[in-house]
């Protein structure tokens, strides 16, 4: 009885091992990526900085579901640089960007830059952008030529049509592409009505067919930046007027991408980035949103044009309800994607850091010591070591002191005020009112040894300096 019942107990060990041998190792699936990029938002465009007269309660979950970046730094105060910087993770100038391109620009992004769908591409991922593009109008600077398989939206800024403000004449017929086709080549208020809503229906159908692949989606919204539209469904609804009916058409949006991860299942790997291009457009009064105290706006290197809300959420990595204060910068969005998606950097030097570290909730050093400041063709106005800002004496926009502008029409601002030198303790001054530079030589001294590097590897026009690591953008003959 006993040999039997050994032999039994063996067979049956045996049959345990041979099916656990023969069952499929469970793979790990790639983790996806959603990044949700507004035009124009203010540090306190969200209620949990300070909105007024309107809630945004997807966003307000998302936080509470993932972290909260509080010291998140566009890459530029402008359209194009911004979102140059943020998909190539380098500083805007050293690709050649400054500014915001017009229809008539002759250069764009080049062919020589790894955008992040390109990067992804490498591991198989499938790519694509809805919304505002922005990095060149001509083909060979489209989208579907840098690495996205998808592309519907607009070239530039949804200002540049027929009614901008300057008046009838000022930019030709605003055009809506599909991939490299003209789809819709005189876009109309109505359809400006729609774009929130339609872009962000399209970043879900993208999601459910790619529901078994690996996937990036670029949500390049043209909303907040004026001219403002809103859908018939939230027209009316906030109590702060047509901006904050903007904003929450933007809420719903974010937790419509939110709702399809968790329907499909996704979720659990997709990491979602929500943060803006630059800050607000103050001088267009009612229109515009809100730095949340920070000095200054969008076109500065003040705190309140680069400094914006960053949100991430991560169901099962990122702990919920998490504010990080470290510095970090929309040029550090490429390398943290590359490193979780186990892909090769650019061949090309980047100025970002992976910040996955700061995701993880690790206890790390902080991935970024500095920021640099450029504006202008390339003039480096300020640098900043993470609490310390040192402000260069420098020629730039201020709206202080202007009255602004109401219902889509823009008030006045200086664009050329002589700022003179400051040092800025973020800490306790994030609104720069305080200068102590008088009191702090050594500390300004420190940040002078940053802004030196920085003059050497990009130049600098305020000190005349070329700089040796410029590269070219794109050109057409």
């Amino acid at each position: 009885m006993k040999s039997i019942a050994t032999s039994s107990f063996l067979l049956a060990t045996l049959m345990i091992l041979l099916t656990a041998c023969s069952q499929p190792e469970k793979v790990k699936k790639p983790v996806n990526f959603v990044v949700i990029y507004l035009d124009d938002m203010g540090y306190g465009d969200l209620t949990q900085t300070g909105a007024i007269g309107y809630r945004t309660p997807n966003l307000d979950q998302m936080a509470a579901q993932g972290m909260f970046f509080s010291h998140y730094y566009a890459p530029q105060a402008v359209c194009s640089a911004s979102r140059a910087g943020l998909l190539t993770g380098c500083y805007p100038n050293r690709i050649g960007f400054a500014g915001a391109l017009s229809h008539r620009s002759k250069t764009g992004i080049s062919a020589e830059e790894e955008t992040i769908a390109e990067v992804l591409k490498k591991k198989g991922y499938s790519t694509a952008i809805f919304g505002k593009w922005h990095l060149g109008v001509q083909d060979k600077f489209l989208p579907t030529r840098h690495g996205f398989d998808e592309f519907y939206g607009i070239p530039y800024s949804n200002d540049m049509w027929p009614l901008h403000p300057r008046g009838p004449g000022s930019f030709p017929d605003l055009p809506l592409f599909e991939n490299e086709t003209i789809v819709n080549p005189a876009v109309g208020p109505e359809d400006q009505a729609q774009f929130t809503t339609a872009f962000t229906e399209r970043a879900v159908s993208f999601i459910q067919e790619n529901r078994e692949n690996s996937f990036f989606v670029y949500l390049a919204h043209p909303m907040p930046h004026v001219p403002l539209y809103v859908s018939d469904k939230f027209k009316g609804k906030s109590q702060q007027g047509l901006y904050g009916d903007v904003l929450m058409e933007i809420d719903w949006s974010v937790g419509q991408i939110i709702q399809t991860l968790k329907e499909t299942g996704l979720d659990e790997n997709t990491l979602v980035v929500f943060t803006s291009d630059n800050g607000p457009w103050i001088n267009y009064g009612n229109h515009a949103g809100s730095t949340g105290g920070l000095r200054e706006g969008k076109g500065t290197s003040f705190e309140g044009g680069q400094r914006v809300p960053c949100l991430m959420y991560w169901k099962g990595v990122i702990s919920p309800g998490t504010v990080d204060n470290n510095l970090i910068s929309g040029i550090d969005i490429l390398p943290t994607l590359a490193e979780i998606a186990d892909a090769p950097l650019p061949e090309k030097k980047i100025d970002g850091v992976s910040i996955l570290p700061l995701i993880k909730g690790e206890t790390a050093e902080p991935p970024r010591k500095s920021f640099w400041y450029y504006y202008r063709r390339n003039s480096l106005e300020a640098v900043q070591d993470g609490r310390w800002k040192l402000v260069f004496p420098h020629p730039g926009r201020t709206y202080t002191g202007f009255e602004p502008g109401k219902d889509g029409q823009p008030g006045t601002v200086d664009e050329n005020y002589p700022f003179g030198a400051g040092l800025y303790d973020l800490r306790r001054d994030p609104g720069e009112r305080y200068n102590l530079l008088e009191y702090h030589p050594k500390i300004a001294e420190r940040l002078e040894k940053i802004a030196a590097e920085a003059r050497e590897d990009l130049g600098d026009d305020l000190t005349e300096n070329p700089g040796k690591n410029r590269r070219e953008p794109g050109k057409i003959d």
